[in-house]
This record gives C-alpha cells, sequence and structure tokens, in this order.
C-alpha cells in the first residue's frame, strides 16, 4: 500500500518561502508520478505540480510556474516542493499524491491519483 506523509507546511508572509516535503512508502519508486495538488476553501482542488520519478520530468501550473519547484531525492522516497514569491492566493491546504506513469495522461489531474498524503496546510497572509 502506497503512503505518503506531507510536512513543511506554515504560515508566511506574501513574498516569503516555504518548502514542503513528503515521504513516500510502499511503491516501485521507479514509474510513478508524484504530485502536489492543493485545495483552497470553496474551490477545487487544483493541480499544482508533478515530477516523472524515472526522468525527472516536471510539470508546473500556470499560476506558480516561475515561482514553485518540485523535486526528488530517490535515495529518501521523498519529494519536494519550494514554494518561492509567496501569494495570499497561495493559500490552501497542499496535497502529495502519487500514481503510477502508465495510467496518468495528464500530470496535473488530481483525478488520475490513486494515492493521497492527508495534506498540510499553507497560509500566506498579505
Amino acid at each position: 500500500q502506497v503512503q505518503l506523509v506531507e510536512s513543511g507546511g506554515g504560515s508566511v508572509q506574501a513574498g516569503g518561502s516555504l518548502r514542503l516535503s513528503c515521504a513516500v512508502s510502499g511503491y516501485t519508486a521507479s514509474f510513478y508520478y508524484l504530485g502536489w495538488f492543493r485545495q483552497a476553501p470553496g474551490r477545487e482542488r487544483e493541480g499544482v505540480a508533478s515530477i516523472y520519478t524515472m526522468t525527472g520530468n516536471t510539470a508546473y501550473a500556470d499560476s506558480v510556474r516561475g515561482r514553485f519547484l518540485i523535486s526528488q531525492d530517490k535515495a529518501k522516497n521523498t519529494v519536494y516542493l519550494q514554494m518561492n514569491s509567496l501569494k495570499a492566493e497561495d493559500t490552501a491546504m497542499y496535497y502529495c499524491a502519487a500514481g503510477r506513469a502508465s495510467r496518468i495522461a495528464t500530470p496535473l489531474n488530481s483525478a488520475a491519483f490513486p494515492y493521497w498524503g492527508q495534506g498540510t496546510q499553507v497560509t500566506v497572509s498579505s
């Protein structure tokens, strides 16, 4: 069973930075997409960034491209989301998710990811 545990959320002022971590276990690391998604109150869950563990290829939402960076540490089975230049609109619950690459056509589509962590809250004050 794939398990994901997020950490690193918190409160920060606009313009600041945070780094989220997600420890992943119970999967064959090479053939998965690992993704970060977020959901703000009253809004749908949206894809933020994802990474293909085999090649390191990444995808980003337009709203975060150039500000956020997704990376992985294969030795630690951990995926990170470095968030810079944070804005108030980045405030949301952030979730880490995993899915087999063979079953994911769109790596920012939350519906394609079957395994999810519990989430970590990010609050950005303006």
